[in-house]
């Protein structure tokens, strides 16, 4: 077990981790949840259960970060015609 998730445990445990909470941190666990949610729905197994080799899941992560990259210069292209589509 890693550190942060022994300590992750001890602060459960003790009560400290429920004292504070962060929104940001909770919007993201759920927007987890909820992509996990679609994607057993779409593909019938958990992600755990999904049994790709090494290889095949870096070729997913390969082709997930060549996505990011296609968003990240679509995003600075609309910022510098000015026609961005954020209001």
């Amino acid at each position: 077990m890693s550190d942060s998730v022994k300590k992750w445990h001890e602060m459960n445990e003790s009560g400290a981790y429920r004292k504070k909470h962060d929104p940001v941190v909770d919007n993201v666990v759920r927007q987890f949840q909820v992509r996990s949610a679609v994607g057993i729905e779409k593909y019938g197994k958990t992600l755990h259960e999904n049994n790709l080799s090494l290889d095949e899941w870096l070729e997913h992560l390969k082709q997930e970060l060549m996505d990011a990259v296609l968003y990240i210069q679509k995003a600075k292209d609309e910022l510098r015609t000015g026609k961005s589509s954020i209001q």
